[in-house]
């Protein structure tokens, strides 16, 4: 455990940010989860809004500097394109 005040403050600060961040994640894991289950389920319409979530949430995470930018567009690319195809079979 740090001495220094400056330090101290600095580990309750980071333990805040990680907490945040990794609550963050996991929400956006969930709502790419819950889109990938309506897309299985061909569920056209649940499809389309749990897109429209998970596409929300991947570009907050991108504000907020939890994934890198060219991740997030390729995983809604991805998301979007499995979209498309169950749409297409509807």
């Amino acid at each position: 455990m740090p001495n220094i005040k400056s330090a101290i403050k600095r580990v309750k600060t980071n333990e805040k940010r990680r907490l945040q961040n990794a609550s963050q994640k996991s929400a956006l894991r969930t709502a790419v989860k819950a889109f990938e289950q309506a897309a299985n389920s061909n569920n056209v319409e649940n499809a389309q809004q749990t897109l429209k979530v998970a596409i929300k949430k991947l570009d907050k995470a991108v504000t907020k500097g939890l994934i890198h930018k060219n991740a997030a567009n390729r995983k809604k690319s991805r998301l979007a394109k499995k979209f498309n195809e169950i749409s297409a079979q509807a």
